[in-house]
């Protein structure tokens, strides 16, 4: 018999966690919410009255917070008494490629899934089902079910894998109109009606033909599988723009062309100064981790190729800037529009602005930046993990605006670095007239108009032209 799920826990309110509740408590107003995280500063900051202070930027994400907040979604640091009050608990933490030890700089670290996972065992008194909710190895399930059997104080548990597929500054939308719904789960009895609970919870919105049941295992690699297929056209499509700019073809008509054919299809065919976000790099390596520890050496050079290219993306774009600029940058103002690694979100992790900024003021830039979302802060900590320089000389190198104009004011050169919508709108002449000439423009996201901005003065480099 079906459990009915009137009391959730998800433990984690990150980018993943936090959208992805929000839209289950308005969705499901039947089901009580809690979402619980360690830090106390950013369950502040979700339950901040001001919905600007969300501790993330999402289109859409305020509106849905403010209609379920304080009615069936909560959000707090009190995790044991969430975890006792939930039916159900999802897993939504952190899951970095490991520093140290085995599989460093590959494998997945799961040291915060174990945390999660021994706390549930030591405060549940009674049956939970578990959701993994983080993006994990295959097999991490077992492990999961291994510690809450061996911990746990004789409740049973189940163990279900329910991977997102979300894409950061669509998330909203990717929630409310899923491609698919992948929940995995254990094939027997109790596996099954685990399953079929979580289905019923997104069935209140979700069409049944789009709610995929699988083995655990099978759902576990769908999702390490699905970002590595993303990735990889992406860096295809990067590595014929490289081709493009040597040969004279535009890279633009090249992947139109090819994207008509309806084997191929037409998304991810965008060139760029390269991908970033959380998950391409990560899963990537944690699969290439895997292949290598089956002895699939083979399997995991193909897919370490990717990560390859993008990397020579992200430097080819930074040796061409300083190349155009005669070879030096050196005392040179290069301004960025843009720092996120993608529009429509303030997340930075594994952003390629990071890695062209590290290689210019390793030929002593000065880096000027303007992001719409990105806080200062957050770009000098970027820039920590990455650049050469101690963190005094990084802040004495990188400087921060709230005003494009004054970013781009006496500039060498400016660098669109993300994609966003408003950049297209700015006034390019009059930045133009406040530049140093030559006027130089790179435009790492292909989203100005060449011809214009020739007949304004620019010397404009596109990628894949």
């Amino acid at each position: 018999m079906t459990t009915k799920i009137k009391n959730i826990c998800c433990i984690g309110a990150g980018y993943v966690g936090g959208p992805t509740m929000a839209v289950i408590a308005q969705k499901c107003p039947h089901i009580k919410v809690n979402v619980v995280d360690i830090n106390p500063e950013r369950i502040a900051s979700w339950n901040d009255k001001n919905l600007e202070n969300l501790p993330i930027y999402e289109p859409g994400l305020k509106e849905v917070v403010n209609e379920s907040r304080g009615r069936n979604l909560f959000f707090s640091s009190d995790i044991d008494s969430a975890i006792d009050e939930a039916q159900m608990i999802f897993i939504s933490v952190n899951t970095p490629t490991k520093n140290y030890g085995k599989g460093k700089g590959m494998a997945a670290d799961l040291k915060y899934i174990e945390l999660c996972t021994r706390q549930i065992a030591d405060v549940a008194t009674d049956d939970k089902i578990v959701v993994e909710k983080s993006t994990l190895p295959v097999r991490t399930a077992e492990a999961i079910r291994n510690i809450l059997d061996n911990i746990g104080h004789n409740c049973n548990f189940s163990v279900l894998s329910n991977p997102e597929f979300l894409a950061e500054g669509t998330a909203i939308t990717d929630l409310f109109n899923p491609d698919r719904v992948l929940i995995g789960g254990e094939e027997d009895g109790r596996g099954h009606d685990a399953i079929e609970a979580l289905a019923e919870i997104y069935g209140n919105w979700v069409p049944e033909e789009r709610i995929l049941k699988t083995n655990v295992w099978s759902s576990e690699l769908s999702k390490l599988t699905a970002n590595a297929f993303l990735a990889q056209r992406v860096s295809s499509i990067n590595s014929i723009s490289a081709l493009c700019e040597k040969t004279g073809a535009n890279v633009e008509e090249v992947a139109n062309a090819i994207g008509m054919d309806s084997r191929i299809g037409n998304k991810f065919l965008k060139a760029s100064v390269g991908f970033g976000g959380s998950c391409f790099q990560k899963d990537i390596l944690n699969l290439v981790y895997i292949c290598r520890s089956q002895n699939l050496n083979e399997v995991a050079d193909y897919w370490e190729q990717v990560l390859k290219m993008n990397d020579y993306q992200k430097h080819r774009f930074a040796e061409n800037i300083i190349q155009t600029l005669y070879n030096t940058v050196s005392g040179k103002k290069i301004s960025f529009l843009g720092w996120a690694f993608k529009k429509d979100t303030n997340d930075t992790r594994e952003t390629p602005a990071m890695y062209v900024a590290a290689d210019l003021l390793d030929d002593q830039a000065e880096i000027h930046v303007y992001d719409p979302k990105v806080s200062e802060q957050q770009i000098h900590n970027d820039l920590k993990l990455v650049a050469k320089d101690d963190y005094e000389t990084i802040k004495n190198s990188v400087f921060y605006y709230n005003d494009p104009f004054e970013a781009t004011n006496k500039a060498h050169a400016v660098a669109i670095l993300t994609e966003w919508d408003e950049f297209k709108a700015y006034d390019w002449k009059r930045i133009y007239d406040a530049m140093l000439k030559p006027a130089f423009l790179f435009d790492g996201r292909n989203i100005l108009d060449r011809d214009k901005m020739k007949a304004l003065g620019y010397k404009i480099k596109s990628i894949g032209k």
